[in-house]
């Protein structure tokens, strides 16, 4: 893309350099860099919101010359819809799917028309923006729909009362050009339309924190320079306050029974090359959209011109400012985005890069409405499943084309270039062809590094508490002193837990793992002495125990280093250490979800310091939360830095957030869990990241499901941890599938996929297969 004539465009070039450099470059060379760009900036996916149109007021302060939304009270039976009809619009487009509910008004009716004055007095309202405000709130509130609202020019002082209603909000600059508004333009008589005017509006929702849409009107009466004026003017907003989340590139169509009802509409070369210097002048990270009604038989060739979005498409109302342009299809839209090698997903009215920050874009009202809708990207979510739920693991969309950012990223790392937080977090946007691409990879390396063989062990939870002084977010299990959310509080004794142990021989484990709260009266010697205890029952079982949290707790509770106090629980028995307590090893992210938790820099600490008293452990990631791909990114380099340097890690253990029970989802203060697309990326991302240095990747079934940990085998993962026997973690925050998978199902899942499974030792050797009985002959009876 560099090497081509047009780019790239400077951020901070003038109108006049942009043109002059275009030069007369043709439109085709225009939109092939452009549409590279576009590709490049947000991969296959091409999104659209489901949305109803709310025409609140078709009155107008301005009279367009092109317009056939605004009309005059006299043609009207009310000066604006009646609340019960605004809710009436609203239920019927929640109940086709929609999630926006876009309100289309004209521009301060009440300052041109009495009769919106006396509308507005009768009903208790002093401006057609508490109406908006208050119509916006109740569709809210009564419907789940957010809020998009279009009212015209807006003060600070508007916007600090919209906010709180609307997801987002937005202004058509249409133009910057002050000759259209002369006598004969088609701006004359709108005030409104000065082009100052509405870049201070947009400027000061910028300063609000509003998540904005703008765009231009192509066709008018403007220049081709003048479109770059007004490109380029909405480029230095959006530098200026990171606000703007799309521009409309739109094409006028004349309109019988306006001003300009003979005005030749604009042309769809003009609409192109629009487009696609849009794209090159534009950050990349706003989106370029293109209403699809509008141009119904060039859609390929709206795309490969750069634009990335098809703006709102509504399954239950008209486009009121385009009545004559019924909506197309979404199998329509589906099959146009597929021609053109994309994906159709939806988006909230809220752009993604906005959604994936509600704290900061959003009034605390909305936000977790927000949140609980969306994918790490802020898309929103394309399944209804979640980890743990129970729910079959649904089929995604496969193919064969593979971007070219991904291609790039996938043929480095193949030719063992370092993987960089950038291209890491790329990868987990994989759809579609870049997917499959990427799942191929991980299971080539799979296959390459280990073999076909699917290995399990037979192992034994004991939690021994559910009793913490920690307040993590998203932890069901554990309870405080006086309140359990989800079942009783308990502590075992040390008999019990060496019950526990003996049973686990009985039943087969050759490992036993030991993890419970932070209790308040334990300290570095409960920890001791639940490990002799284990030890003492049952000499032959692996003892692997103890989250980093609990190291902590019980070296500081007695006043140790680290490495001493690692070396004497290692004197009295343990054996490994579980990789738990990681989380997201990100500061910021744990300051929202485990504020009183080990640092993220301790639990490297930790682990470096059990590596070299010679405990091994393994490394877990926790993941689909508050957090997001950059810091899955940054996870997966730090575990893989320190692999590098001590070689202690046994395996990676992805493990999906369960969200159903967790106290800070019910806050609405997270993300759903990861979608299905995500938790699968994750291991195979894992693998090719950790790859040759962590062999082994292990899916937990407790949160995947079977046939998710079947699919997951498939994606680089070998491993599928144990049978573990008592689950009750995932258990505890809502999960449902069962507290054993026992090694007959973990036959037939391996075999569902024709993969041989084995029963392996803590620290992955195998077992002799005359002691392993997932390989005996008996077994194998047994599968059959």
């Amino acid at each position: 893309m560099s090497d081509h004539p047009v780019m790239p465009l400077d951020a901070v070039m003038s109108p006049t350099q942009i043109m002059a450099l275009m030069g007369e470059v043709e439109t085709a060379a225009l939109m092939e860099a452009a549409g590279a760009v576009a590709l490049d900036a947000f991969g296959p996916i091409v999104t659209y919101s489901p949305k109803v149109f709310i025409p609140l007021t078709r009155l107008c302060r301005d009279v367009c010359h092109y317009c056939t939304f605004a009309t005059t009270p006299r043609r009207m039976d009310s000066p604006y819809l009646e609340m019960d009809e605004v809710l009436s619009i609203a239920r019927a487009g929640a109940r086709q799917g929609c999630r926006e509910a876009l309100f289309t008004l004209g521009d301060r009716p009440e300052d041109r028309y009495g009769a919106a004055r006396l509308w507005l007095t009768d009903h208790g309202y002093d401006s057609t923006l508490a109406y908006v405000a208050a119509a916006a709130r109740a569709v809210f509130e009564e419907t789940g729909l957010l809020p998009h609202l279009n009212p015209g020019i807006l003060s600070p002082d508007d916007y600090a009362m919209l906010r709180p209603h609307a997801a987002s909000m937005g202004l058509m600059l249409e133009s910057s050009s002050e000759r259209l508004c002369e006598k004969g333009g088609p701006h004359f008589g709108s005030p409104d339309k000065r082009p100052a005017v509405r870049l201070a509006s947009i400027a000061a929702a910028g300063e609000a924190k509003v998540p904005f849409t703008s765009g231009i009107l192509i066709g008018i009466g403007e220049t081709r320079f003048e479109r770059v004026e007004a490109l380029c003017a909405l480029r230095d907003l959006h530098l200026r306050h990171d606000h703007i989340q799309e521009v409309i590139v739109q094409n006028f169509r004349a309109k019988p029974g306006t001003l300009m009802a003979g005005h030749a509409d604009a042309p769809l070369e003009e609409l192109l090359w629009s487009i696609a210097v849009a794209r090159l002048i534009l950050p990349r990270d706003v989106s370029i959209q293109v209403p699809p009604n509008l141009q119904p038989d060039a859609l390929e060739s709206l795309i490969a011109a750069g634009m990335n979005d098809w703006g709102g498409v509504s399954p239950v109302t008209a486009d009121h400012v385009n009545p004559e342009a019924p909506w197309p299809h979404l199998a329509t839209l589906d099959e146009a985005s597929a021609r053109a090698g994309r994906i159709l997903r939806q988006r909230l009215a809220i752009g993604p890069r906005h959604a994936s920050e509600p704290g900061k874009w959003l009034d605390p009202r909305l936000a977790p409405s927000v949140r609980r809708q969306v994918d790490g990207q802020g898309l929103v979510r394309a399944d209804d499943w979640h980890a743990g739920s129970g729910l079959a693991a649904p089929d995604l969309i496969l193919g064969q084309q593979t971007s070219p950012r991904i291609s790039r990223i996938l043929a480095g790392l193949a030719d063992g270039q370092e993987p960089t937080r950038e291209a890491i977090a790329t990868l987990f946007t994989a759809d579609g062809g870049d997917f499959s691409a990427v799942v191929q990879m991980a299971d080539r390396i799979r296959q390459e590094a280990v073999g076909s063989t699917v290995t399990h062990v037979v192992n034994r939870n004991i939690n021994y508490t559910n009793i913490c002084l920690y307040k993590c977010g998203f932890c069901a299990f554990s309870k405080g002193s006086t309140k359990a959310l989800r079942g009783p509080a308990y502590r075992l004794d040390l008999p019990e837990i060496s019950r526990r142990a003996v049973e686990a021989v009985e039943r087969g484990a050759t490992e036993v793992c030991l993890q419970g709260g932070i209790h308040p009266d334990y300290d570095g010697e409960t920890y001791l002495a639940i490990v002799d205890a284990v030890r003492t029952a049952a000499p032959s079982l692996h003892i692997h125990a103890f989250s980093a949290l609990e190291v902590h707790h019980g070296a500081t509770t007695l006043g140790l280093p680290i490495e001493d106090y690692l070396a004497r629980l290692r004197a009295a028995g343990l054996s490994t250490l579980p990789g738990t307590a990681a989380e997201i090893l990100d500061p910021d992210v744990r300051a929202i979800i485990a504020p009183d938790k080990v640092t993220a820099d301790q639990w490297i600490q930790i682990m470096r310091a059990a590596h070299g008293v010679g405990l091994r452990s393994t490394a877990t990631i926790m993941f689909g939360h508050v957090d997001n791909y950059t810091h899955w990114a940054s996870h997966l380099l730090q575990v893989r830095a320190l692999q590098r340097e001590t070689g202690g890690f046994t395996e990676f253990v992805p493990l999906p957030f369960v969200h159903m029970e967790a106290p800070f989802w019910r806050r609405g203060a997270s993300r759903s869990g990861p979608t299905y697309r995500e938790a699968v990326l994750m291991h195979a991302v894992a693998r090719i990241v950790l790859h040759p240095l962590i062999p082994n990747i292990q899916v937990s079934w407790v949160k995947m499901g079977p046939d998710g940990a079947a699919a997951i085998l498939d994606a680089g993962a070998n491993d599928l941890g144990g049978v573990l026997m008592d689950e009750s973690i995932t258990r505890a925050a809502g999960g449902v599938h069962g507290q054993l998978f026992d090694q007959p199902a973990m036959a037939r899942l391996a075999r569902s996929i024709g993969r041989p499974l084995r029963q392996r030792t803590t620290l992955y050797d195998l077992l002799p297969e005359e002691a392993d009985p997932s390989a005996s002959r008996e077994h194998q009876l047994e599968r059959t």
